[in-house]
């Protein structure tokens, strides 16, 4: 399998599941600015889009979009430990937690990520936009560790990479103490601090 990804974007989710698998898969980073790939390819014959993350399997098959990959993913790991099983209610639990992620919490950045300077009432609209929706990410952890239950899953990868441009916009979750912990806790993850080193967003040590 190759994983196309961009340093920090939304294909970090990926990469960190690629690595809870353990199994064996190659990288290319894409310039998405100017629709190129690290060794030439034009990008848009691979995702016809230009956004990341796109997935080669082995087959030569091309998948696109988090949620369908993360989940194309999780089937492969150890039955119900990354994604519940197939056809049951957690399975849809899980459809709606990434939905969310990816039509709400996702967009609510756009803004921020636009290449466009914010004016303060931009800012403001844009900072009360993702606010809104962290607001029930806070919620529903306070009342379990993760956010479908008692263990990691594909989403927390999804929602963890999300959460996190916090940081890189100026946006201080110290305010959701649940998110905030939530965000130390997955980051401490082997297969996260990885991902996180190879994309050069943390350092050595922090990756130790």
């Amino acid at each position: 399998m190759k994983l196309y990804y961009k340093p920090g974007a939304c294909s970090l989710a990926s990469h960190i599941i690629l690595n809870e698998l353990g199994a064996p898969f190659d990288l290319e980073k894409v310039d998405t600015a100017n629709g190129r790939t690290e060794n030439g390819a034009d990008y848009s014959r691979i995702s016809p889009n230009g956004y990341v993350p796109a997935l080669q399997l082995d087959s030569g098959d091309i998948v696109t979009e988090n949620p369908a990959i993360l989940q194309l993913l999780g089937d492969r790991a150890t039955v119900g430990s990354l994604v519940p099983v197939a056809g049951t209610m957690a399975r849809i639990r899980l459809q709606e937690m990434l939905n969310f992620l990816s039509s709400e919490l996702h967009k609510a950045f756009g803004p921020f990520f636009s290449g466009q300077d914010l004016t303060d009432d931009e800012r403001a609209n844009a900072e009360a936009g993702v606010t809104r929706r962290v607001k029930f990410i806070e919620a529903t952890l306070a009342e379990k560790p993760y956010l479908l239950g008692d263990a990691f899953s594909v989403a927390d990868a999804y929602a963890f990479v999300v959460l996190n441009w916090s940081n890189f916009v100026g946006i201080d979750t110290s305010q959701w103490p649940h998110v905030h912990e939530y965000l130390a806790r997955v980051q401490d993850r082997p297969s996260v601090r990885k991902a996180m080193k190879a994309e050069g967003l943390i350092g050595d040590e922090a990756a130790a």
